[in-house]
């Protein structure tokens, strides 16, 4: 099936329209028509080559909302006419143990990327076009308003990445919770936080963040810089969820957690961040963790809750052909807090 969508050839070269064959709709498969694509930090890294695994041509986006269009015969989890989304996975090897429990993204034979991933000796494509077809099994259910769809999108990637920590390491009332970093990830992390019912405290160098992070849901906010604001919170965190993609000193947010708290780390940097001093983590049984965005089940269930509290991304709209433009205030950090593509710009070449 003819779609029309928007491609990078090469690392160096700009963004133009580009025509890709979807696949005839099997019997478990589900066709969605793209509304709205956010932009992810990941598109950005992957069609500029920076993580050296790129296949060229590359058509990203793993943050996609749309309409059901066609089923497959033994689909009964959507009809034609539904809103459905699509996040990071578009397959996985349904067998290791990591698939059986639900966590997809762990898959330890390697889950299939909804671009950029090799599926049957293909590569895929993602939300950067009018049309995806996809296995029902990776479809997810949206119940959100239709006024907010565009909003929603940016849930499937950012959402759940700070949703699965929060939930896996158990945030809530009577807990206490920092985000650090107030970006794409981590404005979703204060407003989930806050949802849950945590004692909700940003991180941030920036002064000029203060007010903004509140307005997100923050009950406090931290300046990391400031050696007394820190040391007025030390031992204090049951979790912290660390959503800085820049190499920065841990310790100072380390001695933040209570003795058996965690700091989950989100943000991925370019260069490994200096190795945390081993006596801020032994002498208070803390730990330092990762996760990686989240399951199939855990997406849903994110997505529902996010429904239920009318929790949705702080976006900027933006057409497809706006794309390089997005790209280079993305690496500046100039957006609050997440582009997202309208994709009936793609009908405009």
């Amino acid at each position: 099936m003819a779609t029309k969508a928007y491609a990078a050839q090469s690392a160096d070269t700009p963004f133009a329209p580009f025509e890709i064959d979807r696949r005839t709709v099997g019997p478990h498969d589900v066709q969605i028509d793209i509304l709205y694509c956010g932009v992810c930090h990941s598109d950005l890294h992957q069609a500029r080559g920076e993580w050296g695994n790129t296949l060229w041509p590359c058509v990203p986006g793993h943050e996609i909302v749309g309409r059901v269009t066609a089923v497959g015969d033994h689909v009964t989890k959507f009809k034609v006419g539904d809103v459905a989304a699509v996040g990071c996975m578009v397959d996985s090897c349904d067998h290791c143990a990591s698939c059986d429990e639900g966590l997809e993204q762990y898959c330890e034979n390697g889950f299939t990327g909804t671009y950029n991933g090799n599926n049957v000796d293909q590569n895929t494509f993602g939300g950067y076009s009018e049309k995806i077809v996809v296995k029902d099994h990776f479809v997810l259910k949206v119940s959100h308003p239709e006024d907010q769809l565009a909003a929603v999108a940016p849930l499937l990637c950012a959402g759940v990445t700070t949703w699965s920590p929060l939930k896996h390491w158990g945030a809530g009332p009577g807990k206490k919770v920092g985000i650090v970093g107030i970006g794409g990830l981590g404005h979703m992390g204060i407003k989930l936080a806050h949802a849950l019912g945590a004692h909700t405290v940003a991180f941030t160098t920036s002064e000029s963040k203060v007010e903004a992070a509140k307005a997100l849901g923050a009950d406090e906010v931290i300046i990391s810089k400031n050696e007394d604001d820190m040391a007025a919170h030390a031992r204090s965190f049951d979790l912290i969820i660390n959503t800085v993609a820049a190499s920065h000193d841990l310790d100072p947010l380390l001695n933040c957690l209570k003795r058996d708290g965690t700091m989950v780390l989100n943000g991925a940097p370019e260069h490994p961040h200096p190795s945390p001093t081993v006596f801020s983590l032994i002498f208070a049984r803390r730990s330092i963790a990762g996760s990686l965005i989240g399951g199939i089940a855990e997406t849903q269930e994110m997505l529902d809750f996010c429904a239920e509290k009318g929790v949705v991304s702080d976006i900027e709209m933006i057409a497809i052909q706006d794309i390089e433009t997005a790209y280079d205030r993305l690496l500046k950090g100039d957006v609050r807090y997440r582009f997202v593509i309208d994709n009936k710009t793609l009908a405009n070449g």
